[in-house]
């Protein structure tokens, strides 16, 4: 074979090996009766998503998308199609009731893993294709987002904060035993602001996609009162350096009002809970853009369910004490302009009860449908830094959506149970249909 022959044949191999094979992915037309994109725009009747591969390449009516005779026809009849969820506060590879208990005592970095496992396709199928988990007792929660971006198992893309930062003795410690015993919680224990630095600098080397900071105490920890601050203003500045010296953000689990105003002024890009927050932390948040992630229903299982779920009684407890202030002081805040992005706290409570918190946003809180749907679409995608490839439904950005029966603008708890189609990066995950 000549010098020109062997070129020919070298070059049309690369092309047939190296091409995309755009042309190969499956094309697929996406009808139902409405659309809410997750913008907050009202919706749209009739629509059709026009989906190739993994990326949506069109959104519209039926009158003004015209759909390919190649394409698969996907009709949803009476459903309405909306963005796949977002959870910004989860914990995976969590249980409920595993909140300072014995659990420590009887299970291993394995068994977080599998829980994660468990939980990741229980969430994926019940709507949410995209969660933070915000904290772990371990590094499952790495082994896990690694494992579903492999495409090894299902589950929704996950943002994870690793084990996160808490002080000696704080909400993110195990207390109350023996100090012979030494039990790891839900974070890395970290004092001072040389140690914070270093412990932030540990869990991006492990793979943090944000950083999980403890500022106050918390409902589910032994020894602490749910408003005290536990982070200096000094060592949470530190944090946030240290986190946005690496390219990621800073979640803050924060209930107290001081705590908050610190955590705000520090720089985090979220609140997570913000039960007890007063004017001063309101006024802070907006100041410094915050987002609070508000976590509602978590503290009615607690109350409701919690003894029968292995939930300590000083949980319960810390529960109902701050239950009445919790929906005032939040309803303040979203009424004078904080801006929320959708978070639940699920592993508090069983996964694939995420939706709860729909409810509660709409009719304790006064959000109006369309705005709550937003947090979880939208809003969520710009608090973790992808809102230009999810979050809303438009071409170009991943074709993550889902469908439930009904019109959740007319009843919001349609989310809750409604969801009978789930398609994440274009594969369809759930058709119940």
């Amino acid at each position: 074979m000549n010098l020109v022959a062997r070129v020919f044949v070298f070059g049309f191999l690369s092309f047939l090996f190296t091409t995309p094979v755009v042309a190969q992915e499956r094309l697929s037309a996406i009808r139902a009766a409405r659309l809410i994109d997750g913008s907050g725009a009202p919706p749209i009747n009739d629509p059709v998503v026009l989906v190739r591969g993994d990326t949506i390449m069109a959104v519209g009516t039926a009158a003004d998308v015209s759909i390919p005779s190649s394409a698969q026809i996907i009709d949803l009849g009476d459903f309405t199609i909306l963005p796949g969820l977002i959870d910004c506060h989860v914990h995976i590879t969590g249980t409920p009731g595993d909140g300072g208990d014995t659990q420590a005592l009887r299970e291993t970095e394995g068994h977080g893993a599998i829980h994660g496992v468990v939980n990741a396709k229980i969430t994926l199928e019940t709507g949410f294709t995209t969660i933070r988990n915000t904290g772990s007792n371990s590094y499952g929660d790495v082994a896990v987002r690694d494992m579903i971006n492999a495409g090894v198992i299902p589950g929704p893309r996950i943002y994870v904060a690793t084990r996160g930062l808490g002080i000696t003795g704080g909400h993110a410690d195990i207390n109350g035993w023996s100090p012979h015993v030494d039990l790891p919680g839900y974070a890395e224990i970290a004092d001072g602001v040389d140690e914070v630095r270093k412990a932030v600098r540990r869990q991006v080397k492990y793979g943090a996609d944000l950083i999980k900071v403890t500022a106050t105490g918390g409902v589910l920890s032994a020894g602490d009162a749910v408003g005290a601050q536990q982070y200096s203003f000094e060592e949470l500045v530190a944090i946030v350096e240290e986190a946005n010296r690496a390219g990621i953000k800073v979640a803050a689990h924060a209930h107290g009002a001081s705590g908050i105003v610190d955590a705000s002024n520090a720089g985090v890009a979220s609140i997570e809970h913000g039960s007890l927050v007063d004017d001063d932390g309101i006024a802070a948040m907006k100041a410094n853009g915050t987002f609070m992630v508000p976590t509602l229903y978590a503290l009615d299982f607690i109350i409701d369910e919690g003894a029968e779920n292995g939930v300590p009684q000083y949980g319960i407890d810390k529960a109902i004490a701050i239950a009445t202030d919790q929906r005032r002081q939040l309803r303040r805040a979203y009424q004078e302009g904080v801006r929320f992005a959708y978070g639940t706290d699920a592993a508090v409570f069983p996964h694939g009860r995420n939706a709860r918190d729909f409810g509660i946003l709409v009719e304790e809180l006064g959000v109006p449908p369309l705005e709550a749907i937003k947090m979880a679409t939208a809003d969520a995608a710009e608090l973790i830094g992808i809102e230009s490839q999810v979050g809303t439904l438009v071409a170009n950005k991943w074709a993550d959506l889902i469908a439930v029966e009904g019109n959740p603008l007319e009843d919001i708890r349609v989310l809750e149970d409604g969801v009978r189609f789930v398609m994440k990066g274009g594969v369809v995950y759930k058709d119940n249909r």
